[in-house]
């Protein structure tokens, strides 16, 4: 397959953002200290300078791997019913380090208060409940795929796909 046109490269990097966009929930992979695998999901918020934000339970596999081992990878995949192909669906995968936002902290509210305002009163409820953590997820790098031999990385300086 040839090298993308600077014109495509722009594109592709317009429909990688609007696959984000278009998403609620992130699926979440995180490992356990001994390395044990875990996959879940939850809603998010990104803020403009591309960090995830997630809310979510102690009594959640993935907050105790969060707690333990930063490291996680969140998918972004399209829905199967606009998928032409099930081998070869539109997926970006990020790896990321994820920092807890201590209750404290001005950025908590902040954040909250953008969670609820997406998902509406459940969050006013959550915040309610003293075993929930806020949580940041900071890409370190990533990878976008499109279809059959079409993968990029993520330009994270600029938000911008690079070819592979």
């Amino acid at each position: 397959m040839s090298e993308p046109s600077q014109q495509e490269l722009e594109a592709l990097t317009k429909r990688y953002h609007e696959l984000i966009s278009s998403q609620q929930t992130l699926m979440l992979s995180t490992s356990s200290t001994s390395g044990v695998p875990d996959i879940s999901y939850a809603p998010f918020i990104r803020s403009s300078s591309g960090i995830f934000y997630i809310f979510v339970s102690d009594m959640a596999r993935h907050t105790h791997n969060l707690l333990t081992n930063p490291l996680a990878s969140l998918l972004f995949i399209r829905p199967e019913t606009e998928s032409q192909n099930l081998f070869a669906r539109e997926r970006a995968i990020l790896n990321c380090s994820s920092t807890e936002i201590p209750s404290d902290q001005a950025a908590y509210t902040e954040h909250l208060n953008a969670l609820q305002d997406k998902f509406g009163d459940v969050v006013g409820l959550l915040r309610s409940l003293s075993d929930f953590h806020l949580f940041a997820f900071e890409p370190q790098d990533g990878r976008y795929i499109i279809g059959f031999g079409r993968a990029f990385t993520l330009n994270l300086i600029d938000d911008t796909l690079q070819p592979i």
